[in-house]
């Protein structure tokens, strides 16, 4: 019996010996198989490699730098709250760059002539013919180039200066596709006139024309600024030019009288130059600038054919 229990251990412990040498050479193969130790190098286990996702192409805008000049690239942000902000900030800020390549209006009102079309001659002068002088003259006439120029007051040269009726008054020659509601229509001599807040017209190709105030044309009513003048023996009312007298309740177109003075001249005159003086000259009209009480003026010249 004992050495049936003798045997039965010795197996016991031999079997446990081999298991130990066994997990003790297993356990070295798999050291020397991933390289460790300075035995043989065994061929290494590699896991496979992991699969890079594909790239995902996001859409690039451009914006002007914060400089107004290159351009700086934004990338979308998909946070749902960022993307308001864009929305909103988009909204409210407009476009900056708005005045860049505009082309700049300049509606200042020195540019009034440029609808003038100075190719047109106008015919009617009977307005611009000046009337004599009620009184004699007690200055002598200024004689040049076989004329005589009569005024009663002395030479006072001052620059020609138009003066400015506002933006519905218009010079001669200046042409409108369209006229105001406000324009009413005068017959002269069986010409037919268009009259509107102080200008008068005539009809042209495709439009009308800015005119001399034809002498005779008769209206009810004449512009709130003209100015009240003494021709020496009655008033006229002198507005852009045009000289009117009253006539009942109407105002009469009259020709300019010889010795009338007037505190300005609208646009439209010609500043010519007769020997050592300069006259301004509208039509047939000449105007001498003079100088009453320290203040500028001009008056209206009698011009006569020197016998």
């Amino acid at each position: 019996m004992k050495n049936i229990t003798k045997t039965i251990r010795k197996t016991a412990l031999a079997c446990l010996a081999g298991s130990f040498f066994l997990i003790s050479i297993d356990g070295m193969a798999q050291r020397r198989a991933h390289g460790g130790g300075n035995g043989v190098r065994g061929a290494a286990k590699t896991r496979p490699a992991v699969q890079s996702r594909p790239a995902v192409s996001r859409p690039t805008t451009t914006r002007p730098g914060s400089n107004g000049s290159g351009t700086r690239t934004v990338r979308p942000n998909t946070s749902n709250q960022n993307i308001n902000n864009i929305n909103n900030n988009t909204r409210n800020s407009g476009n900056r760059n708005t005045n860049i390549s505009g082309n700049t209006i300049n509606r200042n009102r020195n540019n009034v002539n440029i609808n003038v079309n100075n190719s047109i001659h106008v015919q009617n002068n009977r307005n611009t013919i000046v009337r004599p002088g009620p009184r004699p003259y007690v200055r002598p006439p200024y004689v040049y180039g076989g004329y005589r120029y009569r005024a009663y007051h002395p030479y006072y040269f001052h620059p020609y200066t138009p003066f400015y009726y506002g933006p519905v008054w218009h010079p001669w020659g200046f042409f409108v596709a369209t006229l105001a509601v406000t324009a009413i229509v005068v017959s002269v001599e069986s010409t037919q006139y268009h009259y509107d807040q102080g200008v008068w017209y005539t009809s042209t190709n495709g439009g009308y024309t800015a005119v001399p105030a034809p002498v005779g044309g008769t209206v009810n009513n004449i512009p709130s600024g003209a100015e009240t003048v003494n021709t020496g023996t009655v008033n006229n009312y002198y507005y852009g030019g045009t000289y009117y007298e009253k006539d009942g309740s109407s105002y009469k177109v009259v020709a300019p009288t010889a010795g009338t003075i007037v505190d300005n001249l609208p646009e439209g005159g010609e500043e010519v130059t007769i020997g050592d003086v300069k006259y301004v000259k509208f039509g047939e009209t000449y105007y001498q600038p003079i100088q009453v009480d320290g203040k500028n003026k001009y008056e209206v010249v009698q011009v006569e054919k020197d016998s």
